[in-house]
């Protein structure tokens, strides 16, 4: 599947490793950055381009805003878990809740942007917590150098697997893009009720955040991990 994302900012915050791995399936381990763990809240314009199918604008063009944590599979392989997704095409939703089982919700999401500021805002609707919602508000910098990536940055935003529980068990799907072309971000606002619906206590401190106007990007399709994961029914 060949996707474009657009108007992406990564907006992290630091958790102890033993919260984020009360949340992890069996198989994966928090994989921790200078002994914490992180938590991103990612909003961004999705479009799909199905090979060989006909591209349906309003079906395949929509915006999302996830939560993710780093994690590391049972073979060590780093990559990312979603804790949650929230979307605004149900279609979407059903399909990645049967086919990957990822928490995908239905949600009225908006995105807008005015100057230099992009707000994001969503509210769940299926299935619950019924009401979760998170409004950001995002102001966008000057882009970065090749060489003013900070370490950190670099491990929070070069991820090429994310994993799922799929019916078999523990899974993986590979992600194939260009660097990220990224921009300093500043959170101007932030009302989020999206991680704590994940079970995470609220953020205590303020978010590390950057910007992507977009890139272009290639999932592959999944495969079962082998040396780990328990199957789920």
């Amino acid at each position: 599947m060949m996707h474009t994302w657009s108007q992406l900012s990564f907006i992290h915050w630091p958790y102890s490793p033993g919260a984020v791995q009360a949340l992890l399936p069996p198989g994966l381990t928090v994989d921790p950055f200078d002994d914490r763990a992180w938590v991103g809240l990612i909003p961004f314009h999705v479009t799909i381009n199905p090979p060989g199918v006909p591209r349906v604008p309003w079906v395949s063009s929509f915006p999302e805003m996830n939560v993710r944590t780093y994690v590391r599979g049972p073979d060590g392989a780093p990559g990312i878990y979603f804790l949650s997704c929230d979307a605004a095409r149900l279609g979407a939703v059903v399909i990645a809740r049967g086919v990957y089982r990822i928490a995908y919700h239905w949600a009225k999401t908006e995105f807008a942007r005015a100057g230099d500021f992009v707000t994001y805002t969503s509210r769940r609707r299926w299935p619950g917590p019924r009401g979760a919602s998170s409004k950001v508000v995002v102001e966008v910098g000057d882009a970065y150098g090749a060489d003013e990536i900070s370490d950190l940055e670099a491990f929070l935003t070069a991820r090429w697997r994310f994993f799922c529980l799929m019916r078999r068990g523990l899974a993986y799907g590979l992600v194939s893009h260009a660097p990220w072309p990224l921009a300093r971000a500043r959170v101007a606002h932030c009302d989020d009720g999206l991680i704590a619906a994940c079970g995470l206590p609220p953020p205590s401190e303020h978010p590390l955040a950057m910007y992507s106007e977009s890139v272009d990007v290639a999932m592959g399709a999944p495969h079962l991990c082998s040396g780990g994961g328990s199957k789920s029914d």
